[in-house]
């Protein structure tokens, strides 16, 4: 899959969705008297903005700077930092990935469309079965063994990763597939517990089984994450309710996040992926210091060293899938190869 060259725009559908949003978010917080209450909760709305900008250009969703923000730095209970992480993204990634769309950037729709109907399985039994059976100390360390190991394979294969051009085609039934499976699995699992992740999933397959270039796997973890975070706040609202506090802190930090998760998508084409995604890296294992050091007392040495190892193992997986995708192209070139030549 090569990316085609770029088509058409229709960057004022974006602006008409901005214009509804703060219509309605001038509506909550000046028609209901709130405008104090935004002001209150200013450090959040300061944090989104890098957060918010990461969202846009990386494939880390904006909860992947408010959730220790909230929870490792405000000392937060981890299930108010997961709520809002879906709270925050429904706008924050929505917005990027209507601009996305908008600008018709290059996406792997078949397996964005198997992630989606996943997804849509997944994250709600997640959050229904799984998610309230998950302690606060394991949320904050799936965080931060996740995103840790992540930073480090970026760290490790960053020239790599970012030398990627165009994508492998593989048959678009099995993409399909393995989509679906990434949706059911990461939604059940790894985004109903922490708000975050699907997208980086979803990410992780792309760049390493089909090679995919960052400028089409990129936009495809941003438009799943601000699906699956658009499917996880209504749930939760509709079923389980969110944390006390996260409307407060959404309602001061959705106007940063619907600006600043576009323009870091759109910044991203003038600055160059790979210093977006060292900068990304290093933010991802510094937090998993930070956790392990904040938490300390409560792991101990056996906790740091099973963390440890849950590092270690997550990048074995990714070495391995790494291993896999150079397999399936080395096949699917030989075949193609071959059809040529007859």
């Amino acid at each position: 899959m090569s990316i085609a060259p770029k088509r058409k725009q229709h960057l004022w559908i974006w602006f008409l969705w901005i214009g509804l949003f703060f219509s309605v978010w001038a509506w909550l917080v000046f028609g209901h008297d709130r405008w104090e209450e935004v002001k209150a909760h200013w450090p959040i709305a300061l944090a989104m903005a890098l957060g918010s900008y990461a969202a846009g250009s990386t494939p880390m969703g904006g909860g992947t700077v408010g959730f220790p923000i909230l929870v490792l730095l405000f000392d937060l209970p981890a299930q108010l930092g997961r709520d809002f992480s879906f709270a925050v993204q429904s706008i924050g990634m929505t917005s990027a990935s209507i601009f996305i769309l908008a600008r018709r950037q290059p996406l792997a729709w078949a397996m964005l469309k198997g992630t989606m109907v996943g997804s849509l399985i997944g994250t709600p039994l997640g959050i229904f079965l799984i998610a309230p059976y998950v302690p606060s100390l394991w949320i904050k360390l799936v965080f931060a063994v996740v995103w840790g190991s992540f930073g480090l394979l970026h760290l490790r294969r960053i020239g790599e990763i970012a030398s990627h051009e165009g994508m492998t085609d593989f048959d678009e039934r099995w993409d399909i597939r393995v989509g679906l499976m990434i949706g059911l699995l990461s939604g059940a699992t790894v985004a109903s517990v922490t708000g975050v992740g699907i997208d980086m999933v979803l990410y992780t397959v792309l760049v390493l089984l089909c090679r995919a270039d960052l400028k089409i796997a990129i936009p495809t973890s941003v438009v799943i994450m601000a699906f699956t975070s658009l499917i996880g706040i209504a749930t939760k609202a509709a079923f389980t309710g969110v944390q006390p506090g996260v409307y407060e802190n959404w309602l001061a930090a959705a106007p940063v996040v619907a600006f600043g998760a576009p323009l870091g998508a759109f910044m991203v084409d003038f600055i160059g992926r790979k210093p977006t995604l060292f900068f990304v890296a290093i933010l991802c294992v510094g937090q998993l210091v930070w956790t392990l050091q904040q938490e300390q007392s409560a792991l101990g040495i056996g906790g740091t060293v099973i963390a440890l190892l849950a590092v270690g193992l997550c990048l074995l997986g990714f070495e391995r899938l790494r291993a896999y995708g150079a397999v399936l192209v080395g096949e699917v070139k030989a075949k193609r190869a071959k059809e040529a030549a007859a």
